[in-house]
């Protein structure tokens, strides 16, 4: 079980990691370009996706959820208004918190109680929270490759077999492998 938390926040990292350097290669406006989706633009759900996941450490580390979503929500303008290379640290200095988290961890199945403002009590485990943010990522990542598309750009891939490939090649994989590139391979 150690192995899998630490492997899908791992990977959780990596895909975050591909997103935003393939953003990076693309005209610089196109992160805080304003699309029709769910978080009007990549900047913006980027941010989405760090403002949960460091709601969530806060959580998972002893913090009520009203205080961390409050605490979060205070951070909202801030953190759109970064550019890709700020975005860029912020996540790596928050991996950095999370990873010393997890390593300080004895029982992933540890079981926290999250009482939710908006749909009550819940009891989970850090197991479960660190799948929470993997996918909550992964649903969001993939929000940014359909804007991307909507506005005549490929995406990355980005998904977890490619993660064990790149692993598994020592990190020699192509992690800016786009979709057009898998498409003209076909």
């Amino acid at each position: 079980m150690v192995h899998s938390v630490l492997t899908m926040y791992k990977y959780h990292i990596w895909a975050n990691e591909v997103i935003l350097n393939r953003l990076k290669e693309l005209p610089q406006d196109v992160f805080h370009k304003e699309v029709n989706s769910g978080f009007s633009s990549a900047a913006k759900t980027m941010c989405h996706i760090y403002l949960t996941d460091l709601a969530w450490l806060e959580i998972i580390s002893g913090t009520s959820m009203s205080d961390a979503m409050a605490y979060t929500n205070q951070l909202t303008e801030q953190m759109e208004t970064k550019n890709i290379e700020e975005m860029k640290v912020v996540f790596t200095e928050l991996s950095k918190r999370y990873k010393k988290y997890l390593n300080d961890q004895t029982n992933y199945e540890k079981v926290i109680e999250v009482d939710n403002p908006y749909a009550g009590l819940l009891e989970t485990t850090i197991f479960e929270t660190i799948l929470h943010l993997v996918t909550h990522g992964s649903y969001h990542r993939g929000n940014i490759a359909t804007m991307l598309r909507q506005i005549g750009h490929t995406s990355v891939m980005q998904d977890f077999g490619l993660f064990l490939y790149s692993n598994l090649m020592g990190g020699a994989h192509n992690q800016s492998l786009t979709m057009e590139d898998v498409n003209n391979q076909r």
